[in-house]
Order: C-alpha cells, then structure tokens, then sequence
C-alpha cells in the first residue's frame, strides 16, 4: 500500500499591525551621493533631513521608504 497525502486549503490573511509601528527613511537619488536619513520614527523627521540635505548639496532627488510590521492571522 502506497502512502497519502492529504492536503487542505487554509485562508489567512495579512495586515497591518500596529504594535510595529512605522518607520520612515529617505535616501539621496543624486549620482555618486548615498547620503540617506537613518530610520526615523516620524515621517517629518527624514522629511526635513532632505530639506537640510538639500540645502547643503543642492541634491533635489529621494528614494522615500516606509515600512511596516504585518501580521498573518489564520481566516475563521
């Protein structure tokens, strides 16, 4: 007699959660840069970091990075 498997579909879903909070980055696009914010808490945070880096280097060009937690809970 042959093994069986026995396969069942299970739905889940993933969303945001909150506990992990958001963090937000900006990065310099200009050639030969790199320069970028670090991870900051508060969007106006590296918003500002660009102004400021803008105003230092003329750079006027970012890569805008958000990211956050998500959690997969098993669909009832």
């Amino acid at each position: 007699m042959s093994p069986r498997a026995v396969y069942r579909h299970v739905v889940h879903t993933i969303r945001h959660a909150p506990e992990g909070g958001i963090t937000y980055e900006t990065f310099c696009a200009a050639p030969d840069c790199g320069a970028e914010s670090g991870p900051r808490d508060e969007q106006e945070a590296a918003q500002d970091w660009s102004l400021r880096h803008t105003g230092h280097t003329g750079h006027d060009l970012f890569r805008r990075v958000f990211t956050d937690h998500a959690k997969v809970t098993r669909a009832e």
